[in-house]
């Protein structure tokens, strides 16, 4: 059980809803008509908040939740400052708080950006691009990547110029990958090291990776994402906010993921 905001957001709905709901309660078997200007205060901000924090625990749960980018590991495609929003409902509904899936609805596909639970650090979100399903064989060799044994196709789009926060990776190549009909550019540094290895996918698990290749801690690093780990599928940009360029970039507002 992870005592997260969604803990506190069940908590907030099940003790103002007792309250009212039991204030109610106890005027209906006393036979006691329901004060319309004086109610207790506690039962008055019961009251107040139920509907409103139901709503949030429900949409937050089960539709859609916002999720703030604080670092480059995959620009391009996201940078630092974006703000997202990460559709709940793709992979399976989740009870929450307990992240027991009560509904089967999808399954990740390759190209996927999926926000997910850390693994070695579960009340740690990260995202990235789902690059591996079960059971598929994922090699990275000289910043090149292999499905099942077929290189995937990479265009040369020239060097990339960072803005803001990420003007560090000014320089970098970016190249234009399709990976299974999901074509999106990606970053990498000439000269810098990574690992390079041959990956299996288990069952039940996803092999990740950022779309800046060289500057991000990714699968490659610590191993694959269990099933039971996937929050939801990014999918929208809905603000952008980098003080170190100048504030909004209103260009960034209303991109659809892919």
């Amino acid at each position: 059980m992870d005592y997260d905001f969604s803990f506190f957001l069940v908590a907030a709905t099940f003790v103002t809803g007792i309250v009212w709901g039991g204030y109610s309660l106890y005027l209906k078997r006393a036979g006691l008509p329901y004060p319309t200007e004086k109610e207790p205060v506690l039962v008055e901000y019961a009251r107040s908040f139920f509907p409103v924090v139901l709503i949030v625990l429900l949409l937050r749960s089960f539709l859609f939740e916002p999720f703030r980018i604080p670092s480059g590991s995959m620009m391009p495609t996201l940078l630092v400052g974006d703000f997202i929003l990460v559709n709940k409902f793709n992979y399976g509904i989740r009870l929450p708080v307990l992240n027991t899936k009560i509904v089967e609805i999808g399954e990740p596909k390759r190209g996927d950006i999926v926000v997910f639970r850390y693994p070695k650090q579960p009340e740690v979100d990260y995202i990235k691009r789902v690059i591996g399903l079960p059971g598929d064989r994922i090699a990275y060799f000289d910043k090149k990547l292999y499905v099942n044994g077929t290189p995937i196709k990479q265009v040369s789009l020239g060097r990339y110029q960072g803005v803001g926060q990420g003007a560090n990776m000014t320089g970098a190549e970016r190249l234009e990958e399709d990976l299974a009909g999901v074509q999106h550019s990606i970053l990498v540094a000439p000269g810098a090291s990574s690992v390079e290895d041959v990956f299996v996918v288990p069952p039940g698990h996803y092999f990740m990776m950022g779309d800046n290749r060289d500057n991000s801690n990714d699968s490659r690093y610590w191993g694959y994402v269990p099933e039971a780990n996937l929050v939801g599928r990014a999918f929208f940009i809905w603000m952008n906010w980098d003080w170190q360029n100048s504030g909004i970039d209103f260009g960034r507002l209303g991109t659809v993921l892919q």
